[in-house]
């Protein structure tokens, strides 16, 4: 059964990577997407390539930390098609940074993104949801919301906070008749940390350093598949790739083993990948 048939769904970071994915998985399978994005030239050709193929899916162009913006847009598509289906907090950005190097504006830059871009569309989605009595909020967290790994704290706090406002809203969401689900992909195979700033940090050495990881990712293509099955079948937490369970897993048996065992690993190349002053 196709769950998403002519479903109305929201999409943030519909320009590239997992939000491109997911749109057009998502118009294939019927539903009418709304894609949004800051990136306007990249956003349209996903929406062009999407319409081209048969899909329905139209373009939305704003800052998710513009709350006014975000708000305006999940309200315009519900009143315009009478309802809001699902809601795709899918929009992030990273930084590269040791804590000693890092200014606050690093911190405020991730946080804004990635925890009230976040907040903005599923708390405007929310109160739509539980007025319409159904819908299904699905936030993009990451494995690194369920451990803590170094160089990208202001990312890993942004995605643990993630996951605390989707688990609270799952629980009082329930009986109003919305669905919440976390997201915490591993290692996917996008750009985010070849794009991403990076402070004191060697690009080149940071990146060949965590390379040992690469051989768990998988494409955006293929997380998109995964979150979308977890959707359908309402998990509350959705883990993308093994990695990403392999640790899930570790850090529930032992929060105190799993951070050790990233401190060993750590300690192989801080020291290798930070640039001399």
């Amino acid at each position: 059964m196709n769950i998403f048939k002519q479903k109305v769904c929201i999409v943030t970071g519909g320009a590239g990577g997992i939000g491109k994915a997911l749109c057009e998985q998502l118009a294939g399978q019927g539903a009418i997407v709304v894609a949004t994005d800051i990136n306007e030239d990249a956003l349209n050709r996903t929406v062009k390539g999407i319409c081209d193929a048969g899909g329905r899916c139209s373009a939305a162009v704003f800052n998710v930390a513009d709350y006014d913006a975000f708000k305006k847009c999940i309200e315009d598509t519900a009143g315009r098609e009478g309802r809001l289906d699902y809601m795709f907090n899918n929009a992030g950005v990273a930084f590269g940074v040791d804590i000693r190097d890092s200014e606050i504006e690093h911190w405020k830059k991730v946080l804004d993104i990635n925890l009230n871009g976040v907040l903005h569309g599923a708390l405007t989605a929310y109160k739509i949801m539980a007025e319409q009595g159904f819908g299904h909020i699905v936030n993009l967290s990451s494995v690194e919301g369920l451990i803590p790994f170094p160089f990208t704290s202001s990312y890993v706090v942004s995605k643990f906070a993630v996951m605390g406002l989707s688990q609270s809203m799952w629980v009082e969401g329930r009986d109003l008749g919305i669905k919440v689900s976390a997201v915490c992909p591993g290692f996917i195979k996008t750009d985010i940390f070849d794009v991403s700033p990076m402070v004191g940090l060697d690009r080149k050495k940071w990146l060949e350093a965590n390379a040992k990881w690469e051989k768990f990712g998988v494409t955006p293509e293929k997380c998109a598949e995964v979150i979308l099955k977890g959707v359908a079948k309402d998990k509350a937490i959705i883990t993308v790739t093994f990695l990403a369970k392999a640790f899930w897993y570790l850090a529930r048996i032992s929060p105190t083993f799993i951070l050790n065992i990233i401190l060993k690993d750590f300690r192989k190349w801080r020291d290798k990948v930070r640039v001399a002053e």
